[in-house]
């Protein structure tokens, strides 16, 4: 049972499927049925508060990048939020966005029965539970089965709201775009808060991070291609949906998009849109479903939540418990007032955003060695600084509503770590360390970053060969002083001679007669002295640093790296493989910066471990 409830999920996911499961969940409720509730805020002026929400969901949209990237796991956010900020914000965080995206789903599946309702008189609730059911059943069965539906889904929208938006251009009325902005600038800014819940899908992507193939390429470029693809479509069609529909039509609209189609193209257009409507509504909620249970899968992976909630079933590869669970939070609010559905979800997403953003900084700021996006946040840190207040400002807009709201799903959340998680989860955070940084280093134990190096070690596909299990139990010197060479070698003679089974005396002078036979100095600040001793079967690896550096020769006055190695004549291969693998890693990015800052013994390993080469069979 231990083994089903902390099961890998299977890699299934690429390009196509990440940008479908972002773009089918932005394009669902926050164009089909928000632009008509938005108009009523705003006015004409809707379209801008879709472009601002769009604005504020890139600088999301690049921090989650990058620490998705860096920590490609089930529940991404919470994941890498629980790591930035610790267990008691992470868990805000994966409460709000499981809340969030449930409710998102729901809120998908209301506008469905709205769709259907145009057409078959039948409850919309009725219609939002059969679906629910039915994406529950899909969900099940397998991610790439969900994702494959996503893909056939998301595809034909877009045709068809293509269509739309030629048909409707030439019969737009520019007057009705008059006055712009009738309620002020306020309402625009507030509206933008309204939408933002349009935005979403952005973090789903996370979410299923531990199921995407190559996903350092593969999160970000899906999530910036969804942004623009879907922030472009929203623009046009709800400029073109404002110019054909009255104002008062569609204000109290929640088929907002099919009026529109009435108009430009008669009853085959409504026809067409409706379409076009269960498309984006059944991807919304089959997104919501397959990314929202994987925050339940993390939180229980981390003790936040009872580890049953983790199993991931034999058969199909999918956490079902999650799944089922996320399945009554989607169904059970369809019976819930529709704009306290579009709030809690909204602001649960803007609250996520804010996090990710601080998240970045944090974890930047803490200088974690082993944190290695494949992707970096441009214009660091006023990227993040920027969407952190642009978000403040938002919520401050949409009112009191909104601080009750976030403040009831807080308090549930952080009773929820108080008083089931705190004596459970174990770990440390880059918070902890960005404070440790400032005072004491005996704060930190490092189990966060041996997490992230079993992190990269699966997202990278890295397969420890015999250089890297050496390594692993090397000696590892820190030397404080500056020093020459002959007080180096007998550093490292003291240190070696009883693993290799030599006198010390013995191993001193054979490295000392390497060494004058030629420098074993290979580059600017680095050497690796190699050589053979007597006996059969041994080789051993010592790493020594010497940030105030180790005198070899007048040529070499500062050595501040050096890899030793030891072995007998039948290991000579190795040996030679053992120097390849050296070379390989010297050559890194930074390398000498990164060993000079390394925190530590198991920090200069890990430089090595972690470093880009080739693993030996």
């Amino acid at each position: 049972m231990a083994a089903e409830r902390t099961g890998h999920l299977a890699k299934r996911l690429g390009l196509a499927h990440v940008f479908c499961i972002a773009a089918g969940a932005m394009i669902s409720s926050g164009l089909f049925v928000l632009p008509g509730l938005a108009y009523a805020r705003a006015g004409p002026a809707v379209v801008v508060a879709y472009m601002v929400a769009a604005l504020l969901a890139a600088t999301g949209l690049v921090s989650t990048a990058e620490l998705a990237t860096a920590m490609p796991r089930a529940g991404s956010d919470y994941f890498f939020i629980t790591r930035g900020l610790g267990p008691a914000v992470g868990t805000v965080a994966g409460v709000f966005n499981w809340v969030s995206f449930s409710l998102k789903s729901a809120f998908a599946l209301v506008g469905m029965g709205a769709f259907v309702r145009l057409f078959v008189p039948i409850d919309l609730r009725v219609t939002g539970v059969v679906l629910g059911v039915a994406f529950l059943a899909v969900n099940l069965v397998g991610v790439k089965e969900a994702a494959r539906v996503q893909v056939t889904m998301v595809v034909g929208l877009l045709v068809l709201m293509g269509l739309y938006a030629v048909r409707g251009l030439p019969a737009m009325s520019l007057t009705r775009l008059e006055p712009f902005a009738p309620h002020g600038l306020a309402a625009v800014f507030s509206t933008a808060g309204f939408v933002f819940v349009s935005y979403g899908g952005l973090l789903k992507i996370a979410s299923v991070a531990e199921e995407v193939r190559n996903p350092g390429r593969t999160i970000p470029g899906g999530m910036l291609l969804a942004l623009v693809v879907v922030g472009a479509l929203y623009a046009v069609v709800v400029t073109v949906t404002v110019g054909l529909v009255p104002g008062e039509q569609l204000a109290g609209s929640l088929t907002p998009i099919a009026d529109g189609a009435g108009v430009a193209m008669g009853r085959a257009g409504t026809l067409t849109l409706g379409i076009a409507g269960a498309l984006a509504f059944l991807t919304t909620a089959n997104a919501g479903i397959l990314t929202g249970s994987r925050y339940l899968l993390a939180m229980s992976r981390d003790g936040m939540l009872p580890g049953g909630v983790s199993r991931v079933g034999r058969r199909f590869h999918t956490p079902y418990v999650a799944i089922l669970v996320t399945g009554v939070l989607v169904i059970v609010p369809l019976f819930v007032n529709l704009k306290i559905l579009v709030e809690a979800a909204s602001i649960g997403l803007i609250l996520t955003n804010v996090l990710a953003n601080l998240s970045v900084i944090v974890v930047r700021e803490s200088r974690l060695q082993n944190y290695r996006p494949t992707f970096r946040s441009p214009f660091y840190p006023w990227v993040q600084i920027a969407g952190i207040v642009g978000f403040a400002f938002v919520l401050l807009e949409m009112g009191e509503e909104a601080f009750l709201i976030s403040a009831g799903l807080a308090l549930g959340a952080f009773a929820l770590y108080w008083f089931y998680g705190r004596a459970r989860v174990e770990g440390e955070s880059a918070l902890l360390h960005l404070v440790a940084r400032l005072t004491a280093r005996e704060l930190v134990s490092g189990t966060l970053e041996r997490e992230l190096k079993a992190i990269i070690r699966e997202r990278d596909a890295i397969v420890g060969d015999r250089f890297d299990q050496l390594v692993e139990k090397a000696v590892v010197l820190d030397v404080k002083e500056g020093m020459d060479a002959k007080a180096f070698f007998g550093r490292v003679a003291d240190a070696m001679a009883e693993r290799l089974a030599l006198p010390v005396a013995q191993l001193r002078e054979r490295l000392l007669e390497r060494e004058r036979q030629s420098s074993t100095v290979i580059g600017p600040g680095l050497a690796v002295p190699h050589v053979v001793v007597p006996g059969e079967g041994r080789f051993d690896i010592l790493l020594a640093r010497s940030r105030e550096g180790i005198c070899f020769s007048e040529a070499a006055p500062e050595v501040h790296c050096v890899f030793v190695l030891a072995g007998t004549a039948e290991e000579r291969n190795f040996h030679l493989r053992a120097l390849s693998a050296i070379a390989q890693v010297v050559q890194g990015p930074d390398f000498e910066r990164r060993w000079l800052a390394a925190r530590g013994e198991q920090a200069l390993r890990d430089l090595v471990l972690l470093g880009e080469r080739r693993r030996q069979d």
